[in-house]
């Protein structure tokens, strides 16, 4: 996207929107936890990954990428090239792949050793300050949103309130660490932790709308 031309700040928006924001997983969210829910929650991360994304460009945070989003790009070139676009796929992979398996395990190992019953108890209940702490707390936590949605309905069983539960999903969905450890590959690292803190930022504004409704 960005090869092509365009703008930062829409690129970045894409990328805060499209892990939350999938219709399957909506279809999953709206069957599991209801219609409203399911609005609410599209309504509220569309609106913050706009805000969000087309604040960071901005502000100049495209100037925090790495030269290798440039590598070899050829704008005057024209037709499509299946050798040279396999190569360059295949040192895109070197790059990038051993970052996201580090990520992978560190998440995985993480989830396996922090079992729901324990975040389910001291998460529980409806403090306004559990939400920023289900925000941070996800951040590491390597999850698929399609299997937290049915986690989310079981905590919310158990007592924990929706607010926390979604600033939780959103975070989990928005910045796992194994896609942390891939956009460190591209991204310089003011440009991560933007990224990072604004994802939190997004999780918390958003559980504090369901906490508050």
């Amino acid at each position: 996207m960005l090869r092509k031309k365009i703008p930062f700040g829409i690129v970045m928006v894409f990328l805060f929107a499209s892990p939350v924001l999938d219709p399957t997983i909506l279809t999953i969210m709206t069957a599991l936890l209801g219609w409203k829910v399911a609005l609410i929650y599209t309504v509220t991360t569309i609106a913050l990954s706009i805000i969000i994304g087309l604040s960071l460009g901005k502000l100049g945070f495209e100037k925090q990428l790495k030269n290798v989003l440039l590598k070899n790009y050829q704008p005057e070139s024209k037709g499509f090239n299946l050798k040279q676009s396999v190569a360059e796929t295949l040192t895109l992979m070197k790059t990038v792949y051993p970052f996201l398996l580090i990520g992978a395990a560190i998440g995985a190992l993480i989830h396996g050793a922090v079992p729901t019953s324990f975040i389910t108890q001291y998460l529980g209940g409806d403090n306004w300050w559990l939400v920023p702490i289900a925000a941070i707390i996800g951040i590491p936590l390597y999850i698929r949103l399609s299997t937290m949605i049915p986690i989310s309905q079981m905590m919310i069983a158990k007592g924990m309130a929706l607010g926390p539960v979604m600033a939780l999903l959103i975070s989990s969905a928005g910045a796992s660490l194994p896609e942390v450890a891939l956009l460190n590959s591209i991204f310089k690292r003011k440009l991560v932790a933007a990224f990072v803190v604004s994802v939190i930022s997004m999780s918390t504004i958003s559980g504090f709308l369901f906490y508050l409704i």
